[in-house]
Formats: C-alpha cells, sequence, structure tokens
C-alpha cells in the first residue's frame, strides 16, 4: 500500500509539472532602463513598479530594472548620455527633466513622464499622436495652472499679491504664466513674477520673492523646484509666507498646499504604455496621456506654523491633510 501510495504522489506530481517540449525557449526577461533627475530614494518608481506587477511583470523573473540617477538637472544626464544609450534595454523611462537630455537619441524608444509641454520640448509632434520614438504621459494642464491660483484665494481670501517662482527653462513656462495672470486679474490679484534659469539661481529668486513683499507664493512644478522642494518649503515657512504648488510631494517636504496630479496613479497608469511599447507597439502611434486623478493637500502642521486658520471650504475639498 505505501509503495502504491509513493507511485501515486509521483504521478501526481509529474502530471502537475508544466510539459517542456526540447528547444522551447524560457520565459524573455524584459530590461527596463530607468533614468532620474531625482535624488534616491525615487519618489515615483514605485508606483511604475506596482504598474508593472499588476501587468504581470515580477522583477527577478521576467523583469530587470537598470537604474541610473543624476541628481540637478538635464545636464547631469547628458554627461552619461554615452553610457545611456548603449546600455541594452528594451526601453528606456525617462522620469522628469531627464527627458530633456534624452531627446538627443532617435533610435532608441523613450517612455516619459514629464511636467512640461512635451510638443514644445520637440520630442513629439502632436500629443494625439507623437510620430516619433517618444511617448508617455504630461502632467501640464493650464486649467490646474489656474485653478491652484483659485485655491489659494479661497485660502486666503485678502491675498493681493502673488510672487510667482518660475523656471523659464520649463517648455510650456510662458503658457502656464500667461494662464496664471488671465485668472489673477479676474480676481483682483497683482502678480510678482520671478523667473529664474537654473538650479544656481535658484537663492537669488527666493530673494526676490521676499523683496516683492508677496502676501503669498505659488511655485510651478518642474524638476528644479521638485529637487529643491524642502528648501523652498524651509523658505516659505521660514518667512511666513502661505506657498501652493503642484504635486503632493512638496506638501510633503513642508509647502502650505499642493493642487495637482497623483503622481503615483500616473507613473501606475505609465506602466500600461510600458507593457503595450514591450510588446511591439510603436511610440509614435500612441498618444501622450495626461492625468485623470487629481488631488489638493494641506499641510496643516505648516497652517499652523503660519497661524493660518484653513476655511471649512477648504478642508471638505481636500483629499489629504497632512498633520
Amino acid at each position: 500500500m505505501n509503495r502504491r501510495k509513493g507511485l501515486g504522489l509521483l504521478i501526481a506530481s509529474l502530471a502537475a509539472r508544466p510539459v517542456v517540449s526540447h528547444g522551447q525557449q524560457p520565459a524573455k526577461v524584459h530590461v527596463i532602463l530607468w533614468v532620474s533627475t531625482e535624488t534616491q530614494p525615487d519618489p515615483f518608481i514605485e508606483g511604475f513598479r506596482d504598474g508593472m506587477k499588476a501587468r504581470g511583470y515580477v522583477e527577478g523573473q521576467n523583469l530587470t530594472f537598470i537604474l541610473r540617477y543624476a541628481p540637478g538637472s538635464p545636464d547631469s544626464v547628458r554627461a552619461m548620455l554615452p553610457e545611456l544609450l548603449t546600455t541594452p534595454a528594451d526601453l528606456i523611462v525617462s522620469s522628469g527633466p531627464a527627458t530633456l537630455a534624452m531627446k538627443a537619441t532617435t533610435t532608441r524608444t523613450i517612455l516619459f513622464a514629464m511636467s512640461g509641454d512635451p510638443v514644445q520640448l520637440g520630442i513629439v509632434e502632436s500629443l494625439a499622436r507623437p510620430g516619433r520614438n517618444f511617448t508617455g504621459s504630461t502632467f501640464m494642464s493650464l486649467n490646474i495652472c489656474q485653478k491652484r491660483v483659485e485655491l489659494l484665494h479661497e485660502l486666503l481670501p485678502n491675498m493681493r499679491s502673488l510672487a510667482v517662482l518660475s523656471n523659464t527653462g520649463h517648455p510650456g513656462e510662458q503658457s502656464e504664466h500667461s494662464a496664471t495672470i488671465r485668472v489673477a486679474q479676474r480676481l483682483g490679484i497683482q502678480i510678482a513674477y520671478v523667473p529664474f534659469a537654473s538650479a544656481d539661481q535658484l537663492e537669488g529668486a527666493l530673494e526676490r520673492v521676499l523683496n516683492s513683499r508677496s502676501d503669498a507664493m505659488i511655485v510651478y512644478p518642474d524638476g528644479t523646484t521638485l529637487v529643491n522642494r524642502a528648501r523652498i518649503a524651509d523658505f516659505a515657512t521660514r518667512h511666513r509666507l502661505p506657498s501652493m504648488f503642484g504635486w503632493r510631494e512638496y506638501a510633503d517636504a513642508g509647502g502650505l498646499a499642493s493642487y495637482g496630479a497623483n503622481q503615483r496613479a500616473t507613473y501606475f497608469r505609465l506602466a500600461a504604455y510600458a507593457d503595450r511599447l514591450l510588446n511591439g507597439e510603436s511610440a509614435a502611434l500612441l498618444p501622450v496621456e495626461r492625468p485623470t486623478v487629481f488631488e489638493l493637500v494641506i499641510n496643516m502642521k505648516t497652517a499652523r506654523h503660519l497661524d493660518l486658520k484653513v476655511p471649512a471650504s477648504i478642508v471638505a475639498l481636500a483629499d489629504d491633510l497632512i498633520e
């Protein structure tokens, strides 16, 4: 009986194993090269990893990431380009301003998520039909840009002047600024435009914000302000200046408020495009997407430090209150 039972278990075990024919190849391991100007730990990659996992990609089995970080600016990525463009990978994913540097290649497929305008940057012909080797997602929305001013005005009903901290090298910056001026004029708010062109000009720009004696500050989201978000938020808090930013990562770093795309949801969604590209679709034919999930985040700790009472209407609208 024991021998018969053992034989039965052996047969069952063999039957449960997949049948492998002679010459059958193991599952392909896809390689993704992740290029970012963020510092580690990267605030965005986990959403993308979760998105890939949800589509059946398992690191160590059928997926491998090669991570390359060049914190600070596109110039840091440009210095790495010879290595990046010769790194064997099925797909390059560029996060943030790294895409500015990656436009040097026309032969590698690039999937991006960026805060700027990819048409103005010159990497796609149009959002609907990229036409080249780039596609992905842009966070830029002039309606959202205007909504930030409206929310800040609701948060500060007596606001009469607003400093706008803006990186002029950010693709689409002038469109954002024009949209801000239009809504500010409608609300009777005077704009103090404070442009800067690189990270080493940021300190001087912050001093000009202070000298403008504005009631509040709005900061356009881009790679440079994102990398320096804690520094900018600390400046605003020290000088008791209410601040509005583009994404919750700024509020997490101490900014008073943020309104914009949910980055994690956007990068999770970006994995769907990665899957399609890895399966042979062309970047030239995949429309550039815009986020569909937006969030208002209020840092209540910062509000208390500023002795600012957040209106009940804003509390009700907020998706998250940071305590």
